[in-house]
């Protein structure tokens, strides 16, 4: 990683524009100008003197790097608002420039050349500490648990730095959880800023104990709250911020929906390589926040208060938010198969995304995915660079119906996957964690059993709608219907109030949008989904210059 572009020097004209937006002051030695969970982060350009970045630690902590004049300080918490995870002294005095957070984001959306050159920083600088393992968050867990899988998950796609103490390979760290009588059921163990012990927390308690939504007023009438952080309801965030709209985004786990956890994304307009779906969740996620707008993690909806406006979306901890309008981009979630014993297996053995952590936890065995769609096939092709053997099945007799013919020909030419049309699991077997896989073919009739540890479910799309309640109209598969799909009974029942139709991508309440996999009739494409979501903006502001 090229130093000049992760603490790259600014000219004197650069730091000229930067001291307009901010104050000039004194700074001593030993000053400390960020402490690790700092809420409140300034940012500092360094005019004379040295800051040094250091790693958290009981002590004075272990240096990370030293800034020099015409360097700034700061990474990517400066954009999300959270609390900081390293400490910023002054080992030489001088005098810097301030900024406040507010005052940073100002000069990051005015100001291009400036932008290009921090937000590039920001986002290298964080993957850097990650690289080191720089971070105030310890992780306690076994590869054999389906929690430790979680939590690792959603920690490495908030792109949150973390420690990892492997059970099944540190046996001073069983002893240690003995000492503290903690059991099987208890892992994993997540140790918060040094200060916090949570035993087998959920993603909403790992999210409050690190404050990822702290600087977020969910009380505030925003003129519009988008539901869901897949692509859909990421292009609208960056759309409806960009363009002078008050955006709060509810995601109710990670940023990226089922695009997030893509192995690689080759189809996307302007990525001829091709892209990891983290990567283009993390650069969206970035660009939103850039332009104002706001994210908070971990924080489903619960329910749409449609009955009146401004709307209202119930999250799941009670706190309602009030909207002008309301973009629905919740998505959708693979079919389960209907076998008994599923849910046990499940993060111990059944996974439903395959990204590098689910990679790394089955190279070199036999895995099988199932599905036949395009996350099947990259999981596929993905999961064949390090396993030892790919199986895909499909239920129907080919992958033309519902594959890209560039995968398809990928996972025909591959000679460690081994695909199987019209099969089908019937079984799954293990103690604790799956261990066995059978399944049958619908052709024959036969079943045969594989010593099998990691199977792949990527099948079918189910809409998450449940939370709606009846509040919108929905087809017979539960999907939201928009625009032209809304039938004159759908729109009599809503108690639809204007004398225009709904626009497009308007559902059965006026002023609410669905976009993306959640919408009926939707393109699964991830280009798709962007349009849906950029496309819904638009008609936002003719209803809020409407009413």
């Amino acid at each position: 990683m090229e130093q000049d572009r992760v603490f790259p020097t600014l000219t004197g004209a650069q730091v000229a524009r930067i001291a307009a937006h901010g104050r000039r002051h004194a700074i001593a030695r030993g000053q400390t100008l960020v402490e690790v969970g700092d809420r409140t982060i300034p940012f500092f350009v360094v005019i004379t003197g040295e800051v040094q970045a250091a790693r958290p630690s009981r002590d004075r902590g272990t240096p990370i790097v030293t800034l020099q004049p015409g360097q700034f300080s700061g990474e990517a918490t400066m954009i999300t608002g959270r609390r900081a995870i390293t400490r910023l002294q002054v080992s030489a005095p001088g005098e810097v420039i301030e900024l406040d957070r507010e005052q940073l984001l100002t000069l990051i959306q005015t100001d291009a050349e400036l932008s290009a050159i921090l937000m590039r920083a920001f986002i290298l600088r964080r993957a850097e500490l990650i690289a080191r393992g720089v971070s105030d968050v310890v992780v306690i867990g076994s590869t054999h648990c389906g929690g430790t899988l979680r939590v690792r998950e959603f920690l490495a796609r908030n792109g949150h730095p973390y420690t990892y103490i492997d059970l099944d390979s540190d046996a001073e760290a069983q002893d240690l959880l003995d000492r503290f009588h903690v059991s099987a059921a208890d892992v994993p163990v997540l140790i918060c800023r040094g200060e916090t012990v949570l035993r087998n927390p959920s993603n909403q308690r790992i999210a409050d104990c690190l404050g990822f939504n702290e600087a977020i007023d969910r009380t505030h009438l925003r003129d519009l709250v988008i539901v869901g952080a897949g692509p859909a309801g990421l292009a609208a965030a960056v759309y409806g911020a960009s363009e002078g709209l008050g955006v709060l985004v509810l995601e109710s786990n990670v940023a990226g929906g089922q695009a997030g956890s893509s192995s690689r994304i080759e189809n996307y307009l302007g990525f001829p390589t091709g892209i990891t779906g983290e990567e283009l969740t993390a650069r969206a996620y970035a660009q939103a926040q850039k332009f104002g707008a706001e994210i908070a993690i971990a924080k489903g909806a619960a329910t749409l208060a449609c009955g009146r406006q401004p709307y209202g979306v119930t999250m799941d901890d009670g706190v309602r938010v009030p909207a002008r309008a309301v973009i629905i981009a919740t998505g959708a979630q693979y079919r389960k198969p209907e076998i008994d014993n599923l849910a046990s297996f499940e993060g111990a053995g059944v996974y439903y995304a395959a990204t590098p952590m689910e990679r790394q936890v089955c190279t070199n065995e036999e895995v099988a995915i199932v599905g036949g769609g395009n996350s099947a096939g990259q999981a596929a092709v993905f999961l064949a660079e390090t396993c030892r053997r790919v199986h895909v099945l499909v239920r129907g007799q080919g992958l033309a119906e519902s594959m890209s013919r560039y995968l398809i020909r990928r996972v025909e030419d591959n000679p460690l996957i081994d695909l199987r049309t019209q099969t089908e699991i019937v079984a799954l077997e293990g103690n604790g964690h799956l261990e066995r896989v059978q399944w049958r073919s619908k052709q024959t009739g036969e079943t045969e059993t594989r010593s099998i540890r990691h199977v792949f479910m990527m099948t079918g799309a189910v809409p998450n709608t449940r939370w709606l309640n009846g509040c919108l109209a929905l087809d017979r598969n539960g999907f939201i219907k928009t625009g032209p799909d809304l039938s004159p009974e759908d729109l009599a029942a809503a108690g639809w109030p204007l004398p225009r139709p709904p626009y497009l991508l308007e559902t059965s309440r006026s002023g609410v949008f669905a976009v993306g996999d959640v919408r009926g009739g939707n393109i699964k494409r991830v280009a798709s989904a962007v349009g849906e979501g950029s496309i819904a903006v638009a008609f936002v502001h003719q209803v809020l210059q409407a009413n």
